[in-house]
């Protein structure tokens, strides 16, 4: 396995192999000097639909004597590639679950805001779903206290 996601050239556009190379949106390596050489080379122009992507973990079904070539993808065009190989409902389940990631992941800013406008802990938790302990614990960081650990197994 490389650490590279892959172009490469089908003989047949119909080929449910990797996605349209354009599928991804716009991919900074589709501008380089090299994949531009590597298009040229070929014939091809990025948007037709015999170049195809595939991630680096899916490098190994690219039939033995294809046309390849090695690009390199940031992280969020890996996930824009991956996304656009799924089938339809699991595509949407991830778009949820990045949702979810994006959500959480200014949960102790929120929670801390929350605390700080003066809404009691137990509302905050109410509201929220979250462990008492964590609401406790973001509101006292964000007050400058040491977090209260909670009750102490014995």
């Amino acid at each position: 396995m490389t650490d590279d996601a892959y172009l490469f050239l089908v003989d047949d556009p119909a080929a449910p192999l990797g996605a349209p190379a354009t599928a991804a949106g716009d991919l900074a390596c589709l501008e380089t000097p090299a994949v531009r050489a590597w298009l040229d080379a070929h014939g091809v122009t990025a948007v037709s639909p015999n170049v195809r992507l595939l991630p680096p973990e899916e490098t190994g079904a690219i039939p033995d004597g294809a046309e390849k070539l090695p690009v390199p993808l940031d992280d969020d065009e890996l996930n824009r590639l991956r996304h656009a190989l799924m089938p339809g409902a699991l595509a949407r389940v991830e778009e949820e679950l990045l949702a979810y990631r994006d959500c959480a992941g200014e949960r102790d800013a929120l929670l801390a805001r929350a605390a700080a406008a003066g809404v009691p802990p137990h509302r905050i938790v109410e509201l929220t779903g979250e462990d008492p302990r964590t609401v406790a614990s973001v509101a006292a960081r964000g007050q400058g206290r040491p977090s209260d650990p909670g009750p102490r197994q014995r």
